[in-house]
């Protein structure tokens, strides 16, 4: 059991879209395994209307959990993305079914586990320092190994991906909606409040929203719906990259969503930071756009920002016990 509730807790601790933590797990029902479930009850309909986003963030918690498992020495001899029928997303139906082998000693990914608890999204602004091609390799690598494509852009590349992030953000912050229920997702601190009030173990807290760009090359969402309430210069060009897939069904959803992860911890263990600009693939004409004109090979997950500057500041986690379902001495699940 305690070993169970490791690897929920790592699962737990993954990015997801507004914090809004959208899975569930059980254990498998021979033991030796576990059943991760996305929850449609955590949903953000309008942000995301087909359920990509949940599943990008249940994919990162799928990483985290096999992470977990290479450090217990579990290691993974089978998993199952969407074994349901057709694929169908229902509280009651599984996205992914892990099962583990006989235990052994820890494994390659266990050198990620120590950046789990490390891995913040920065909305600060970085350094004007490139990223140097030996760690971008590591990171290309580190996406592949999902099944993914990572590609870092060069500056034409990098300024058209922003310049569509920055009209999504404007049509987003435009409409009433959508900022009510950003806004649902905030959470705000009493001063000189050490943590998240106990009945607050999601959302966004207010000490990591990070400022606003002063010049508007990067756009940062508003999340408070009221302007900047701080502005500062973020770097000249920022760097940018792209995590594709070769399809974009539900499956991909989780490839993705894991390689997200795998890369953001690589990335953290090489001293570096990410945020998530993920204004232009909520809507389904600059996402479209977001594929490479040229090539045009492969569909755009995720947009990321990478670079050297301050961490970002931690933001709340659901409890171990929510987390769980059907444990073996709560037969029905009851919690």
């Amino acid at each position: 059991m305690a070993e169970l509730r490791a690897l929920v807790a790592a699962a737990g601790a993954a990015p997801s879209l507004h914090n809004a933590q959208p899975w569930r797990f059980r254990p498998a029902g021979d033991g030796a395994g576990v059943l991760v479930f996305a929850d449609p009850a955590r949903a953000v309909p309008l942000a995301d209307p087909d359920g990509r986003g949940m599943l990008l963030s249940v994919g990162a918690a799928l990483f985290n959990l096999r992470v977990a498992a290479a450090q217990l020495g579990f290691p993974v001899d089978e998993l199952d993305l969407m074994p349901g029928p057709l694929g169908v997303v229902g509280p009651d139906e599984p996205v992914a079914v892990v099962r583990f082998g006989p235990r052994g000693v820890p494994y390659e990914l266990a050198e990620l586990a120590a950046e789990i608890g490390r891995r913040h999204s920065s909305r600060e602004p970085f350094a004007n320092r490139d990223v140097p091609e030996a760690v971008i390799g590591e990171l290309v690598a580190a996406a592949a190994d999902e099944d993914t494509v990572l590609d870092v852009l060069e500056e034409a590349g990098a300024r058209r991906v922003l310049a569509l992030t920055a009209e999504a953000e404007a049509r987003i912050a435009g409409d009433a909606a959508r900022r009510a229920e950003t806004g649902s997702w905030l959470r705000a601190e009493p001063a000189g409040a050490a943590g998240p009030a106990e009945t607050e173990r999601d959302g966004i807290p207010e000490r990591a929203l990070g400022p606003q760009d002063h010049e508007a090359r990067v756009p940062v969402r508003d999340f408070a719906g009221h302007g900047p309430a701080r502005v500062r210069r973020f770097e000249a060009l920022p760097q940018v990259a792209t995590i594709a897939t070769r399809g974009d069904t539900a499956a991909d959803w989780l490839r993705a969503g894991q390689a997200m992860e795998r890369v953001w911890l690589v990335a953290t263990a090489r001293g570096l930071r990410i945020s998530v600009l993920h204004q232009a693939v909520e809507l389904p004409d600059t996402r479209w756009r977001l594929r490479d004109p040229e090539s045009g090979v492969g569909t755009v997950q995720v947009v990321l920002r990478v670079g050297y500057g301050p961490p970002g500041a931690a933001t709340p986690r659901r409890d171990v016990d929510d987390l769980l379902d059907g444990l073996p001495d709560d037969p029905a699940g009851e919690r």
